[in-house]
């Protein structure tokens, strides 16, 4: 609180300084709801951006898609057409593997973990944004990911044949391991989705299927902690670049506050949240020992493909997590 009362403090006095002779608007799209934790984590990082920099920089959040689909996001901002932007990184794992590390599954299943995981890879990570003509601002985990079923399920062998909502190359491959039949489908799409059969299942956490009010399609949520994605915002570097450093310093105090806002929120969202899918009808609880040690198994899978994937960095990232535990 005392980090958080000295930022505050610290943009408080830049906002005084600032004048609005120089106002630009950046408008910063979202692919998620604008009641997600994530999108108002978001809206209150604008907020303070715009009342730091005394208006010369003005954040305008636009939640759900409305201004790109959440797969156009990244290059969005990295060709200019927006100057600054959420994406969930792992969604362009096609790219390059290492936007990948945070959904390996069952190498880091909780906040703690997360973090830790997070401090190995935040410097390449960085490094390969900034050849991707984008700086990273902050990154916001999610709660811990579950398993979603329109029927109950108790092994991967009832899971042959179901259509699967997958949202990156992990979730895509989570599928054909498990023989179920992946659908690409963004945030803002899945009550359709689910509504008009296009898809019966999916893992996310506990936050999506609540803001998306998936008990009116589905009725089960199996705990299996699998990984905790991430969400990134970054702003195009040459963008950044003709930022004062006096307007620097407030983007970065306020990204410092967004981060530490939304690890909060993330973890208290996640009881919120599960409760909610309870009240909503759902049946909410672990999975069974052998649906739990059938994943591992294929989670054993995935890890390796990774590591291969992505080579040396990706060993060293692993590398530094174990070394942490």
């Amino acid at each position: 609180m005392k980090k958080m009362t000295k930022l505050l403090a610290a943009t408080a006095l830049t906002a005084a300084a600032a004048t609005t002779a120089s106002a630009e608007k950046w408008d910063m799209p979202l692919a998620y709801s604008g009641s997600n934790f994530h999108s108002v984590t978001a809206a209150e990082f604008g907020k303070c951006v715009t009342t730091g920099t005394g208006g010369e920089i003005e954040i305008v959040t636009h939640p759900s898609g409305s201004l790109f689909k959440g797969a156009d996001i990244k290059r969005a901002v990295q060709t200019g057409q927006a100057p600054i932007g959420e994406r969930l990184l792992s969604g362009h794992q096609n790219e390059n593997a290492l936007f990948g590390f945070d959904s390996v599954p069952f190498l880091a299943t909780s906040f703690d973990d997360s973090d830790k995981l997070w401090k190995a890879a935040k410097a390449p990570l960085t490094e390969l944004l900034a050849e991707q003509n984008l700086t990273l601002l902050y990154s916001v985990p999610w709660p811990p990911q579950g398993l979603y079923f329109k029927n109950e399920v108790t092994s991967v062998a009832d899971m042959k044949g179901i259509k699967f909502r997958s949202y990156n190359n992990a979730t895509s491959r989570l599928a054909e391991l498990t023989g179920m039949l992946p659908v690409t489908i963004e945030a803002a799409e899945i009550s359709q989705a689910f509504a008009t059969g296009v898809a019966d299942s999916m893992v996310s956490s506990g936050s999506t299927g609540y803001d998306r009010k998936v008990w009116e399609s589905l009725n089960y949520f199996y705990e299996v902690d699998a990984w905790l994605p991430r969400n990134y915002v970054f702003v195009n570097s040459g963008v950044w670049s003709g930022v004062s450093d006096q307007n620097k310093n407030v983007v970065r105090a306020c990204a410092e506050l967004a981060e530490y806002a939304g690890n909060w929120r993330s973890k208290e969202y996640t009881g919120f949240t599960l409760q909610g899918l309870r009240d909503g009808g759902m049946t909410v609880g672990p999975a069974s020992d052998q649906m739990v040690g059938e994943l591992k198994d294929i989670g054993v899978t995935m890890t390796n493909e990774w590591l291969e994937a992505s080579g040396d960095q990706g060993k060293a990232i692993v590398d530094a997590f174990n070394g942490m535990q």
